[in-house]
């Protein structure tokens, strides 16, 4: 008698948490985990919220004369200052090049940094990916801590034509070049970030565990390991995407 009370309360518990099976099951429903192999849905993206959803503006609502099989699509459609598309309701639009977040060709990502369109090749709760940027030099007053990037900083939006800026003045004469600078995107937000420490450790803070392990750490070792914490984090918090629309 015993034993059938505890099987029928088993079998009770059991059907109890069944909706709560289902509903973590549902959580998901509609995604799939992001693997090396995923090939996100080509077009272009207006901004990261469409990244996230995976829901670009494809090739064929774009106008232009341009061949959408050409082998060079997307290059020659940002030659032009402003991109025109039909959107979902059939009305023609239209947005600044420089506006415009990205896009995907051959399923890989592509994001803008001072104008110009840069592979991501690291996709992942947080991404990683190399921009190929400007710096600028002054001839007359360098700066210990390196360059200044006028143009492109995630950190400030001051004008850079201001007379009271210290890194602009008519007396001053400018050198630019051009180097490879690392950057991390944290795909819940969006945010493009520098490759170093300081964001590092934010970006691992959602992660206590992964956190306070990688602070424990000095401050050559945190340095040389930023890239293996990241991985760590992104295998313990896989990125989910929404299932391309066929």
């Amino acid at each position: 008698m015993l034993k059938i009370l505890k099987i029928i309360l088993f079998f009770s518990l059991f059907s109890q948490g069944l909706p709560f099976i289902r509903l973590f099951g549902q959580e998901k429903e509609g995604m799939v985990k992001y693997t090396p192999d995923f090939k996100f849905t080509d077009g272009i993206y207006l901004n990261f919220d469409q990244v996230k959803m995976n829901s670009p503006i494809s090739k064929a609502k774009l106008l232009t004369s341009i061949d959408y099989n050409d082998r060079e699509f997307f290059k020659k459609i940002f030659e032009v200052d402003k991109i025109y598309f039909y959107d979902n309701m059939g009305i023609r639009q239209e947005v600044p090049k420089n506006n415009i977040w990205g896009y995907s060709r051959n399923g890989v990502l592509y994001v803008q940094v001072q104008e110009g369109f840069n592979r991501i090749t690291f996709v992942g709760s947080i991404c990683h990916f190399v921009a190929d940027i400007t710096t600028y030099d002054s001839r007359s007053n360098y700066s210990p801590y390196g360059y200044y990037d006028p143009y492109y900083s995630p950190y400030s939006y001051s004008s850079y034509y201001n007379p009271y800026n210290p890194y602009y003045s008519p007396y001053r004469s400018n050198m630019t070049r051009n180097e490879l600078k690392q950057y991390l995107i944290d795909f819940e937000s969006g945010k493009v970030l520098e490759f170093d420490v300081e964001n590092t450790e934010l970006l691992l803070m959602k992660d206590n565990q992964l956190y306070e392990e990688y602070v424990q750490l000095s401050r050559k070792k945190r340095k040389d390991l930023m890239f293996v914490y990241i991985r760590k984090f992104n295998e313990k918090n896989p990125l989910f995407i929404p299932v391309p629309v066929q």
